[in-house]
């Protein structure tokens, strides 16, 4: 029994992308600008990772109503004190700024807390950090952030062109600055988990990216004719099977872990939920289209370089061929086959059957005359 899978995804798209370049482009500027006044103004609401002090994580013995029990921690006159919900109205993160006189003090306010929360709670978890040491893992994160994005412009360049790197750094810039603005609007913590998955979502999304570029590089040697922005439209087409695919599984296992994981990986989670939409939102409608805008080198085996779709001549006779680049993949390929097919195959076809046909003509006819000679024999006469 042959077995048949639940869903075919169409290999056969004819989505305009490009059509849309310019609004997505106007909105994402919207929202990186938002994203900057936001985070110039109310910043992120950095976790005990980046700001330093003590975090404790305890567990009351029956449900308690956060509200109260903020109030209660904010008269013991140790600063700016956060408390969290932690999954259960039983199970709240209680964070409270550096005190000084050292880690003595620390542990003395540590004592003040529990001692202030309700009787029988437990303590679950407790950590501490210093002002420098916030101070370097800041630094820490800022370089590897930089690094990251460095190491990946410079693989894009020497597998593709400076066009392609441009273009796939502006999409990266892109996806790290819609994440923290989403970070810095709802006020979520920002600790070293986040800054671990926006590195995870730059992978992610620059591997969504390559493949793009891949297919387009591909379709730059076989449409040299081809207006620029038909031949995007084109490629992202070709790759969107395989990039729903991808984003599916990849969003399916997120789920899992957002729902199911527990709430200390739950912000590393939401980032990357929200990370891998917007890296494939893009890669499709920023990294692609951005070529556009830049230019890229319409002929990879040495002509002169286009600039883009206004550029580029089609010849009247090239364009009933090139300009319908959403036929079906299969007929190109055979086009394509039969415009490379050598002719001495043909005509050693026709050669053998020559040679038959001359075989079999011959058991039939007499033997041709030599030239010169008489049509019969000459008789002797006595």
């Amino acid at each position: 029994m042959k077995l048949k899978p639940l869903f075919r995804l169409s290999q056969k798209t004819n989505y305009h992308f490009v059509k849309y370049f310019k609004l997505c482009l106007g909105l994402s500027i919207a929202a990186i600008l938002g994203t900057i006044v936001l985070l110039s103004t109310s910043g992120l609401n950095f976790g005990i990772d980046f700001k330093g002090g003590t975090l404790i994580q305890i567990q009351t013995p029956v449900a308690t109503d956060a509200g109260h029990l903020r109030t209660t921690l904010s008269h013991l006159g140790l600063g700016e004190i956060q408390l969290q919900a932690f999954g259960t109205d039983t199970e709240f993160l209680i964070r409270f700024p550096e005190q000084p006189g050292g880690p003595d003090a620390q542990k003395v306010a540590a004592e003040k807390v529990l001692a202030a929360v309700p009787a029988g709670s437990k303590e679950l978890r407790r950590e501490q950090v210093g002002s420098t040491v916030s101070k370097e893992l800041i630094t820490a994160a800022i370089w590897a952030l930089v690094f990251t994005n460095l190491g990946i412009f410079i693989y894009v360049w020497f597998r593709f062109e400076w066009q392609f790197a441009i273009g796939a750094i502006v999409s990266l810039i892109h996806d790290v600055m819609f994440t923290l603005g989403v970070f810095a609007f709802f006020r979520l913590d920002f600790d070293l988990t986040i800054v671990a998955a926006l590195l995870t979502i730059l992978g992610y999304s620059i591997n969504d990216t390559v493949v793009i570029y891949d297919r387009i590089r591909e379709n730059l040697r076989r449409y040299k004719r081809l207006p620029l922005g038909d031949l995007l439209d084109l490629s992202v087409n070709e790759t969107m099977s395989r990039t729903i695919m991808t984003v599916g599984t990849v969003f399916m296992a997120l789920l899992a872990l957002y729902f199911f994981g527990g709430e200390v990986i739950r912000g590393f989670t939401f980032a990357m939920l929200f990370g891998v939409l917007v890296g494939t939102y893009s890669s499709v409608y920023i990294a692609a289209p951005f070529l556009i805008i830049i230019g890229v080198k319409r002929d990879w085996s040495g002509e002169k370089a286009g600039s883009g779709q206004k550029n580029v001549a089609v010849p009247a006779g090239a364009k009933a061929k090139e300009a319908l680049p959403f036929q079906d993949g299969d007929a190109d390929e055979d086009e394509a086959d039969e415009a490379t097919k050598p002719t001495s195959q043909a005509e050693a076809s026709k050669a053998a059957l020559a040679a038959v046909s001359a075989r079999k003509g011959g058991a039939q006819r007499p033997p041709a005359r030599a030239k010169g000679q008489p049509r019969g024999r000459s008789k002797k006469r006595g």
